[in-house]
């Protein structure tokens, strides 16, 4: 890997090497590192472009990093990658992707994620969006995570986006059986004319399941956000989504929650807040000495952390 590369895999993995245990690292449409442990294997796909991670029952403490970077103009790639995660297993699955961009070609990421998670099986996934360079070329992402919890099974996502990225489209799609546990906290910070645009489809069909999804955004300039969540609760269950966005300058952000009771004992919950910084909270830190603008970048900050 070259400087670019090896800088791309610090933000986006925080990596600055070969990680220890199981790993893909991808760069410019093809594998250029990878290695399998004696718990957790990792295949090439051989009907299409991507890969299998077999996580086998009752791994922990373990972890498999399969991150993405692109700095080549005019790739534009769609990649499959499934995760099987056997029962009783506790593991972490770190990926995302990094692009830079030093030309007018832009650059583009297509990436749908599946993962069977099997009873008793708990799963932390990071994912983390980047983009960088000089170049105009867009930047562009756009990730699907479809997510099978069987019985007993828990999964957290947390996922990040705030630097760089003109145009993404993040979907997550969910199902739960009976007492799994989904949770999804979500940063992204849109600026310039950015469009980010993100959506979220769970199905608590399980006895005892439960989804809490929590997303906090900002946009600034000229960036357009949209948020949509759709919860539906099927069966005896808890379902919660929740948007609470800054919007500033000329920005524009839609929030459209929206929650379906199937069931007698369904208890869904939704929530939904845009507004500017308050002006308080400028003059507070104003007053200890920041500029306006160090006292918005540190409520941002904050806000997102």
């Amino acid at each position: 890997m070259d400087e670019i590369q090896k800088h791309l895999l610090m933000e986006i993995a925080d990596l600055h090497g070969i990680p220890e245990g199981a790993y893909n690292i991808r760069s410019n449409s093809k594998s250029i590192g990878r290695a399998s442990s004696a718990n957790i294997e990792i295949v090439s796909k051989t009907d299409k472009d991507g890969i299998d991670i077999y996580i086998k029952p009752a791994t922990k403490n373990e972890a498999v990093h399969i991150p993405v970077i692109m700095d080549k103009a005019g790739i534009k790639e769609m990649v499959y990658n499934d995760f099987h995660v056997g029962a009783g297993a506790d593991v972490v699955i770190v990926a995302g992707c990094g692009i830079h961009c030093g030309s007018d070609t832009g650059e583009q990421h297509d990436g749908i994620h599946t993962f069977f998670v099997e009873k008793g099986a708990r799963v932390k996934y990071i994912e983390k969006h980047y983009g960088e360079g000089d170049g105009s070329g867009e930047r562009i992402m756009n990730p699907t995570t479809v997510v099978h919890l069987a019985e007993g099974a828990y999964m957290e996502m947390e996922t990040t986006q705030i630097k760089g990225i003109d145009s993404t489209k993040r979907i997550t799609q969910a199902d739960l059986a009976d007492d799994a546990t989904f949770v999804v906290h979500e940063k992204i910070m849109t600026h310039g004319r950015q469009q980010a645009e993100t959506g979220f489809e769970v199905e608590l069909n399980g006895a005892g399941s439960s989804a809490n999804v929590i997303s906090r955004s900002v946009a600034r300039n000229s960036s357009h956000q949209l948020f949509l969540a759709k919860i539906r609760g099927n069966n005896r269950c808890h379902g919660h989504s929740e948007c609470d966005a800054i919007i500033m300058d000329d920005a524009k952000i839609s929030a459209i929650p929206e929650i379906t009771a199937n069931h007698l004992e369904a208890n869904l919950i939704h929530e939904a807040a845009i507004g500017k910084i308050a002006g308080d909270q400028l003059v507070k830190l104003m007053t200890l000495g920041l500029t306006e603008k160090e006292a918005e970048t540190q409520i941002v900050n904050g806000f997102l952390k």
